[in-house]
């Protein structure tokens, strides 16, 4: 056994000359996912391969995208580039165990410049700084390099030019919901018309609300820079990695914890919308929300890495939209300021990405009923009983509410729904929403127990023993030895390897390795793995889904397979982005992402699957 397996670098490299990187637009990278994400969890961008800011919502995650090029490719787009005029190559790595990006632009002549991008978040005044900020900093690595900066600001989804003024250093760019300053060293008549000049020195650029710096251009941008490392730099050296694949992990936990909205403690399941599923497929949703389901995984990921404070947060969000809920039904997703009508509409004037629309702002999900919430809400509470080292612990009144989502639980149990896959045209009993309701009911007895209520623990206990038994009865199909997505049904569903890892039922259990096995012949693509067999609403999925590749991986470690597993895991590493971050789907023959980006789903699967395989540190110390 490998005790360091080889990962992917950190650091990309494009060059002009090749076809692959021959840019649409001059000083961007073509359209891809090969972007690093920045954010201080408030705001957050999406920065190519050669340093051009193609995405970024403000002054929120689910905001206006100010910068738009990465669905809006074309001269009209909201980009923030740096041009370095005859261009060869680019580098682009993060500082080691931060979320500072940095580029590195070289010309044919040999001068190169560094960029480093970042949101400013440290430890101030007995709170979190996280500003609405975007802080760019440039300097002369090598040479004379000369560049253009092209920062193209668009508000209202692209459709509304800002008015724009003017200081001595800084810019405003004027809008009717929203007003950005850009405060800079650089000559603001060159940033105002694009006109190329020698980078000589060092330059700042600091863009965020319409305030006026109370120190200095550079010396806030240097201590900005200087504490926002020390800040990721501390956080991740309390996390507890496993022995193995630990830059991946520490990777994928910072841009976990960069997907929390810290003012509420929803967690979104990506930062953009609409990127499709498949080339050309219409399954361009909106990701830019708080999915109870999802967020439960971060949250259950990054305990696993002793890193709580992240599910002392979520539970804020998760305790608010309980009480909002009262008695009643509870969506699957809300936005992440506790809004719970989120109605779908597109933008008819931007392309989409590569050109494939239609690009979506709301999701329909929102209005379904999807009876695994219930379970997601409790399995997302759990571990606030049973741990000592939180802030808040949670308690009897805690308790209390956590049983009326059981009740809930309890009344959709065995009742057809749109599922975990949001299913826009069909209703069925899903196993994996029933699965939900058992874990509900297993997880509040356990609750009990631990909170010494023997009354209580029984009666959880008792619902948990017939859902369990009715569960593996019903949604197993004799005719084909596997079990189905749902009751009575016959086809295969990814979801059902849940059964395990949730604790339903041995992973050794010959019904459940039967399944895995047919899954394999059946859903899988080498080591990828698709949702599910039958056709959707806009036919059979094209694409492998990240997470259910995760779920088998942690399916075969748990029946014993492991080099099989940590085959498939060094696959996922290796279709990683050159940053080390994945979207939601992976093309099986390409190896290309697809879908929305990053993926929470799937970072979450990293995390899970180097702590299930890595060997164990006493190994080697």
């Amino acid at each position: 056994m490998t005790l360091n397996p080889p990962v992917p670098t950190s650091t990309t490299t494009t060059t002009a000359d090749s076809p692959a990187s021959a840019p649409a637009t001059p000083g961007t990278a073509p359209p891809s996912l090969a972007l690093g994400m920045i954010g201080n969890c408030t705001i957050s961008a999406l920065v190519d391969a050669r340093a051009a800011i193609v995405w970024s919502c403000l002054p929120r995650f689910d905001g206006d995208p100010v910068f738009n090029a990465l669905l809006h490719p074309g001269d009209d787009a909201g980009r923030f580039a740096i041009e370095l005029e005859d261009f060869a190559t680019s580098e682009q790595w993060y500082e080691s165990n931060t979320a500072v990006l940095r580029t590195r632009l070289t010309d044919t002549s040999g001068s190169c410049l560094e960029v480093t991008d970042f949101c400013p978040r440290f430890h101030s005044r007995a709170r979190f700084f996280r500003p609405v900020s975007i802080v760019r900093r440039l300097r002369v690595v090598q040479g004379t390099p000369r560049i253009r900066v092209l920062l193209n600001v668009r508000y209202d989804w692209g459709e509304t030019v800002p008015h724009i003024t003017r200081g001595s250093h800084h810019i405003r760019y004027v809008g009717g919901a929203l007003t950005l300053r850009l405060s800079t060293d650089a000559p603001v008549p060159y940033v105002l018309s694009g006109e190329p000049f020698i980078l000589a020195r060092e330059h700042n650029f600091i863009l965020g609300a319409d305030e006026t710096l109370t120190e200095g251009i550079a010396d806030t941008a240097r201590y900005w820079e200087q504490e926002t490392v020390s800040y990721w730099k501390h956080w991740t050296m309390r996390l507890h990695v496993p022995l193995q694949w630990q830059e991946a992990v520490i990777r994928a936990a910072i841009t976990l914890k960069m997907s929390l909205f810290e003012d509420t403690g929803a967690i979104v399941a990506a930062m953009t919308t609409s990127i499709p599923e498949s080339a050309d497929s219409g399954r361009n949703w909106d990701y830019r929300y708080c999915w109870l389901r999802d967020a439960f995984f971060v949250v259950r990921a990054l305990n696993s890495l002793s890193e709580v404070g992240t599910m002392e947060d979520y539970l804020r969000w998760l305790g608010n939209i309980v009480v909002k809920a009262g008695e009643g039904h509870i969506q699957p997703l809300y936005g992440i300021g506790l809004e719970h009508e989120l109605p779908e509409s597109f933008v008819p004037g931007m392309a989409g990405y590569r050109g494939m629309g239609p690009v979506r702002v709301g999701n329909q999900a929102a209005e379904h009923f999807q009876h695994d919430v219930y379970g997601n809400i409790v399995l997302g509470a759990a571990q606030a009983f049973h741990d000592k080292r939180l802030l808040h612990p949670a308690g009897a009144a805690e308790f209390a509410r956590l049983e009326r989502i059981g009740e809930l639980a309890v009344q959709v149990y065995g009742t057809p729904d749109a599922g975990m896959w949001e299913l826009r045209t069909r209703a069925r009993i899903h196993t994996s929403s029933a699965l939900m309701s058992w874990a509900a009911c297993d997880r509040l007895a356990k609750i009990a127990h631990a909170l010494q209520l023997p009354e209580r623990a029984d009666y959880w206990g008792q619902h948990a023993k017939r859902m369990g038994e009715e569960i593996l009865e019903r949604s197993w199909n004799a005719e084909r030895g596997v079990f189905a997505e749902s009751f009575g049904g016959r086809e295969l569903d990814a979801s059902v390897l849940l059964l395990a890892e949730v604790g339903l039922i041995d992973a050794r259990d010959e019904r459940f390795v039967r399944t895995l096995d047919v899954m394999e012949q059946v859903l899988c693509d080498g080591p990828f793995m698709r949702r599910y067999e039958a056709a959707d609403d806009f036919g059979k999925p094209e694409t492998s889904f990240n997470i259910c590749t995760f779920w088998r991986i942690d399916a075969l470690a748990r029946v014993g397979r492991k080099e099989q597993a940590r085959e498939i895991f060094e696959a996922m590493l290796a279709v990683r982005n050159p940053l080390g971050l994945l979207s939601e789907d992976t093309h099986p023959d390409t190896g290309e992402m697809w879908g929305n980006f990053p993926q929470t789903y799937s970072m979450v699967g990293v995390i899970n699957a180097a702590m299930r395989l890595s060997a164990p540190w006493d190994s080697v110390i």
